[in-house]
């Protein structure tokens, strides 16, 4: 088990967004389910409708462990699709960190490499903050911390198809790699891992990321963004 780092108090703080001060915590949505799901429509949509200044987006998928002294041929044959995967201390504590109005510099993974990479990307704190993610939804702190818990639930061969197309496409993988990948490993740990965390949501995405299901959700954003205009 990961060392967790000290849980922030849920009471409201001062937190600066811009050039205003104003006491209130962001409002935090996970956005969970399988690898294809639609996680990612989910919180574009979300992030698209709103802009930057009022939402923020922390990719768990960025938040993969260092590998550095590993070799390229150890790194391959890692569980990606196992919670052990993940950097949790550093996605915890940066999730905090933007909850108290403080900017974070998210790592980048390489997935070509199998490794993070050297580029971070700066993230600002936001009245809105979207974790994205397989995992988003495992964490009990990650979830302590959330105002709306989704799972984007989708049928296992959508979400295959998905995987290999976006794997091929934007990882460099064979379609080989990407059968074995989905045997050993992506289905067991779905079953064992991802698919137990719906039971922690808010709200169940069917179909995938369907039109009306984010239009409900991107007009309880709104109602939350205006709610907050008027502090």
């Amino acid at each position: 088990m990961w060392d967790r780092p000290v849980p922030v108090s849920s009471v409201a703080v001062p937190v600066s967004f811009g050039m205003n001060k104003i006491s209130f915590l962001p409002f935090i949505i996970g956005v969970a389910g399988g690898s294809g799901s639609g996680k990612s429509t989910v919180s574009q949509q979300v992030l698209a409708s709103f802009g930057a200044d009022m939402v923020s987006v922390v990719m768990q998928d960025d938040y993969y462990c260092d590998q550095t002294h590993l070799s390229p041929e150890v790194r391959r044959q890692q569980n990606y699709d196992h919670p052990r995967a993940f950097d949790w201390p550093l996605l915890v504590q940066h999730v905090q960190s933007l909850r108290s109005g403080e900017a974070i510099a998210m790592p980048v993974y390489d997935f070509t490499a199998d490794n993070r990479s050297d580029r971070t990307i700066p993230v600002e704190p936001a009245p809105v903050i979207v974790i994205e993610g397989l995992f988003a939804l495992y964490d009990a702190d990650l979830r302590d911390m959330m105002s709306l818990k989704i799972f984007v639930d989708t049928a296992s061969d959508i979400r295959f198809i998905r995987r290999m197309q976006r794997d091929i496409t934007e990882r460099g993988r064979t379609v080989e790699s990407v059968v074995g990948q989905y045997l050993e490993t992506v289905r067991p740990m779905h079953k064992q891992f991802i698919e137990p965390t719906k039971r922690y949501a808010d709200v169940i995405i069917p179909h995938g990321a369907n039109g009306p299901a984010v239009d409900m959700i991107t007009t309880k954003v709104a109602s939350v963004i205006g709610r907050l205009k008027r502090f």
